[in-house]
């Protein structure tokens, strides 16, 4: 080894889904949504001036900020905009997750939790969830420096009840606590109320799903402003500039659509619950998913025979090699046509296999 290499930052990073680039294909691996953006973000993007890519954006997001916050009801320094949620939750981590003691999450969730509590050098433990894949709201009771956990999590699809989160924010007033709420408009409450009542609570979220805009990478955590001020500070010790100037634009178009996002929630969520009647007619066994996927496990078939058979024929699933999970898949719901033409392949195999 080189003399310089012992000074590296060394970590595990974190593999993001696969994704292909066919044109041809059912992608049902990354969450996103099979509908395109609302009709003003096109619009939009049409008329946008390149021109103004000459000049910095608005380092404080302030536009779409204010979109947000008038869309929930809230002051607009009760919102931070970043880079997708991603981005926000590594900011997060950054500001909060400061003490030494440990930042609690679960088990099974999000795999890019431990790797930034890694890169970060902040100690975590993880909790195991229940046989059912669901959080033991005990579990998170004792001493910490932090709870973080996902609802619904993920990649399980399990909805924790808002009484059930509250009771892990009222055990946990020293610390900061974070609600994921990536997929919340897929069948959930979100916790969003409790901000009033718990100074210590952030609720984070994303345009990435509900809102058709994985490949603009915006996201947003929702708290009081004492906390978002003091994630600010870190951003702007960081990258001052961390929105170009068409996402923030794109993104006010995204959330003002409220008829066109009920519209394509709808959709989404009828199809997931058709496709959940079609899988357990075929023996798949899973959780109740509230979210745009669902994490099945076949009863004669291991996933990765599976995995392996749906992407010959291109269509593209998760498959997760980690331990209590690798006998599962997570399948994206995507149009009806696209969970049909799913299906119906799985009948075919199934006939065989």
């Amino acid at each position: 080894m080189e003399n310089w290499e012992s000074y590296v930052r060394k970590v595990v990073p974190y593999v993001p889904g696969e994704q292909p680039q066919e044109e041809r294909m059912i992608k049902l691996n990354t969450n996103e949504n099979p509908y395109p953006p609302a009709p003003g973000v096109q619009r939009a993007l049409a008329g946008f001036n390149p021109d103004t890519l000459r000049l910095y954006p608005e380092p404080t997001c302030k536009v779409l900020g204010d979109a947000i916050a008038s869309y929930y009801g809230l002051c607009s320094d009760q919102v931070f905009v970043g880079v997708g949620s991603d981005d926000v939750l590594a900011m997060v981590f950054l500001t909060f997750f400061n003490s030494g003691k440990p930042v609690f999450f679960p088990d099974i969730t999000y795999s890019f939790y431990d790797v930034w509590a890694d890169m970060l050098r902040i100690p975590y433990e993880t909790k195991a969830l229940d046989d059912a894949f669901e959080i033991r709201a005990e579990d998170y009771y004792g001493e910490n420096g932090g709870v973080i956990f996902p609802n619904p999590n993920a990649p399980t699809g399990i909805l924790m009840p808002l009484e059930k989160i509250e009771d892990i924010i009222a055990h946990n007033r020293d610390v900061i606590v974070v609600v994921d709420e990536a997929y919340i408009d897929f069948g959930g409450v979100s916790a969003l109320p409790l901000i009033e009542k718990y100074d210590n609570l952030l609720i984070v979220q994303t345009f990435s799903k509900s809102r058709s805009m994985a490949g603009m990478r915006i996201g947003y955590a929702m708290g009081n402003a004492k906390l978002i001020r003091y994630i600010n500070d870190v951003k702007y010790s960081f990258n001052s500039y961390t929105m170009n100037r068409t996402a923030l634009a794109l993104g006010v178009e995204a959330i003002r659509d409220r008829a066109y996002f009920e519209e394509t929630r709808k959709k989404i969520i009828e199809t997931r619950e058709w496709t959940k009647k079609e899988l357990r007619a075929l023996g798949f066994t899973f959780g109740d998913s509230m979210s745009n996927f669902i994490f099945a496990s076949h009863e004669r078939v291991p996933a990765t025979e599976l995995f392996e058979a749906l992407r010959r024929e291109h269509i593209y699933v998760r498959h997760f090699t980690k331990e209590r999970i690798n006998n599962y898949l997570r399948i994206s719901i995507g149009t009806r046509e696209e969970m049909e033409t799913f299906i119906r392949f799985l009948k075919e195999y199934l006939k065989e296999a």
